[in-house]
């Protein structure tokens, strides 16, 4: 039979409950009145009764650090306690007693064997509590100036752990966590922006995808005495953007031989050099709308590019061009050029003068041989975003002649060298591309959005091998060394042969097209998101900005449009009868910048 009877105070688990029936089993009332059957082993008896209601269960006040010292070293049990500490043994004071034996700061033990903590014990239980109490009181603080947006210096590193989230470097956070906001980068770097923690147009990009930020710092040796082909008589001219800054490449026509130009980075930059192994990880400049990052020091730049210096030392590569359009008798040569600098838009307004009128003629008869072999003409817009002191322009890139002129230039030198290369047996990165499931070349819009997506990406590979879009049947890129590893590399290696070095093999090749094409995707990604960043930039600071858009695609009231003055691919609902290449008008009606997001509205 139970020595519990009806009425007493029991200890159920941690919470108090008062004994109602006594049978088989013992019948308990638990606080919020309901009941429970419990055998007699699952509860502690606290007071024999008889308690009416555990509402009489109120808070007691007695002398409870007096007492813990006038047992120290003692061993007590609950009805003494009660009586010491509360001054008597009621089913209140019981209740309480326990507390204080609960709570582990005086007291530990059970209600039959209670032990006074040593000072030493007490004092540290008090110190921790306390600097947990205050923990917890900083982080109230800390959790309401983030509700409202009002950090402290203080805050940041707390906020670090958001920050982490946001750039993906870990995933979880216990403050979205408290905020009920599900852990996502996206989510971070929203509530960065709202308190502060980050300027309004941060761009997190370069450093979520791992990419070095960093500008290259390294010794640069001099450009080495060696024998160079004196080609100052003709005139040259590096034909880019106005605001370009890394000219590599530059054209000269002597007679009917073409001459294209390549800053010669290889006689500075050593295969496994400090810089060579730095601009192998890192397999491109990295194009951002706010800063370029290049892969080189800028002293190799300054040193090389052509037109930066009275007279530059360059690789030239020469070639004649059949009727047909095929690059013939081509001969390759370190070099000394004296180059002048012009704009796309200039050359634009030069090309009836020679030699440009000439270079025109030659790269359309090239074009025209490339077409006929296959070659993709697709023309999407293209923009140039700038963000300068938080400022973001969008300027779009007009159809120049002189840009096509000379990415046909620029191709001949390519195939060129590949043909160079593959004659001698050099191994070099060939540039390839395997032809598209459908051949039939667009003409509007909409087609060449939907041509796009049959091609197959570019491919770099040391076994030459045609280039679909290009319409080549081999071809390497070797004209823009100071800002791409891969034509750097294919430097390296026609500097060796032209110098009576040894040339790498194709494995040494290979693994070094590996290990750059890790460094050149990173850049690719990060400066594509990045100028999706900046163009909602530019949107959210001009509110009253309305563009007139192109219907590339279509499925029932769902529509993809290209916006070409900000060359940006939205969706949208569309009603009525538009269709394919058909033009409206949009204005943004929602913009996300941590989503890189837009939605926008017919006007």
């Amino acid at each position: 039979m139970s020595r519990l009877t009806t009425g007493a105070l029991v200890l159920y688990k941690i919470r108090p409950a008062r004994v109602i029936e006594v049978t088989d089993k013992i019948t308990i009332e638990l606080e919020g009145g309901k009941s429970k059957r419990v055998r007699d082993k699952d509860v502690v008896l606290l007071h024999p009764g008889p308690l009416n209601d555990l509402k009489q269960l109120t808070p007691q006040n007695g002398e409870v650090e007096e007492n813990w010292e006038l047992l120290e070293g003692a061993e007590t049990d609950i009805k003494e306690l009660s009586e010491l500490v509360f001054g008597d043994y009621t089913p209140a004071m019981a209740w309480a007693s326990w507390q204080l034996v609960a709570e582990g700061i005086y007291f530990e033990g059970s209600p039959a064997s209670i032990h006074p903590r040593s000072a030493d014990a007490v004092e540290t239980e008090i110190a921790e509590r306390n600097k947990k109490a205050a923990e917890a009181e900083a982080w109230e603080g800390f959790m309401q100036r983030v509700r409202s947006g009002t950090i402290i210096e203080e805050d940041r590193k707390t906020l670090g752990e958001v920050e982490a989230l946001a750039l993906e470097k870990r995933e979880n956070s216990r403050i979205l966590q408290a905020l009920e906001i599900q852990e996502t980068p996206v989510n971070a770097h929203r509530l960065l922006i709202k308190t502060g923690y980050w300027p309004a147009n941060e761009s997190p990009y370069p450093r979520r995808m791992g990419v070095d930020e960093t500008i290259p710092d390294y010794a640069v040796p001099p450009l080495p005495e060696e024998e160079r082909l004196d080609l100052t008589r003709l005139p040259a001219y590096a034909i880019d953007d106005e605001d370009n800054q890394d000219p590599d490449d530059a054209v000269s026509l002597d007679g009917e031989r073409i001459w294209v130009h390549v800053a010669d980075v290889a006689a500075l930059v050593a295969p496994d050099s400090e810089m060579d192994l730095d601009a192998r990880a890192r397999g491109a400049n990295l194009y951002l709308p706010d800063r370029v990052i290049p892969m080189l020091p800028l002293q190799v730049t300054d040193r090389l590019g052509l037109g930066l210096q009275e007279k530059s030392p360059a690789l030239s590569i020469g070639f004649t061009l059949s009727v047909t359009g095929e690059v013939e008798d081509v001969e390759i040569h370190p070099s000394w050029i004296r180059v002048e600098r012009i704009s796309y838009a200039a050359a634009d307004q030069r090309l009836q003068e020679e030699p440009f009128a000439a270079l025109l003629a030659l790269s359309q008869r090239y074009r025209q041989r490339r077409q006929q072999a296959g070659a993709a003409t697709i023309q999407l817009p293209e923009v140039k975003i700038k963000a300068r002191e938080d400022k973001v322009e969008i300027q779009p890139l007009p159809r120049l002649q002189s840009r096509e002129m000379i990415t046909d230039l620029m191709l001949m030198a390519g195939e060129g060298v590949a043909g160079f290369c593959q004659s001698r047996e050099i191994a070099v990165p060939f540039a390839t591309q395997a032809p598209p499931d459908q051949l039939e070349q667009p003409e509007d819009l909409a087609g060449m959005y939907a041509y796009r997506r049959y091609f197959k990406p570019t491919r770099i590979k040391t076994q030459a091998e045609p280039h679909a879009g290009l319409g080549l049947a081999v071809y390497t890129r070797a004209t823009s060394p100071l800002r791409r590893y891969s034509d750097l590399l294919a430097h390296q290696q026609l500097r060796a042969h032209l110098k009576g070095g040894t040339v790498l093999d194709i494995h040494a090749i290979s693994e070094r097209i590996a290990q750059s094409e890790l460094g050149s995707m990173a850049n690719r990604k990060t400066e594509r998101v990045s100028n999706d960043h900046w163009r909602l930039i530019y949107l959210r600071d001009n509110p009253g900005w309305k563009g007139e858009a192109v219907i590339v695609a279509k499925e029932g009231e769902r529509a993809t449009v290209l916006l070409p003055s900000i060359a940006m691919e939205a969706r949208v609902r569309i009603r009525g009868e538009a269709g394919l290449n058909d033009r409206i008008r949009l204005k943004p009606r929602e913009i996300d910048i941590p989503d890189l997001s837009c939605y926008f509205r017919v006007v």
